[in-house]
């Protein structure tokens, strides 16, 4: 599954586009090399997402094409987030 894909399934980022902007902009890499909105991305790879109060780290535990708002942190596993959230 592509990566930009991926963000928005996982509701991590709202929108498919914002996810392919934060791509191209240098801001999402896997497994510690920046990517671009294509990349295909595979179940254990680890996730690095900068923003601007820091960065969130997470692990894909699993590729769906569709899940359900309740069901979407079930494809992620955090590894480390911004101070204050979780």
């Amino acid at each position: 599954m592509r990566i930009d894909k991926f963000l928005k399934v996982s509701r991590i980022l709202k929108r498919r586009t914002v996810a392919g902007d934060a791509c191209k902009a240098g801001k999402v890499s896997v497994n510690g090399k920046e990517v671009k909105p294509s990349y295909q991305l595979k179940v254990g790879d680890v996730v690095e997402l900068a923003f601007a109060a820091g960065s969130l780290k997470f692990r894909v535990l699993q590729l769906k094409e569709t899940v359900k708002k309740d069901e979407a942190p079930s494809l992620y596993e955090i590894v480390s987030s911004p101070a204050g959230q979780a």
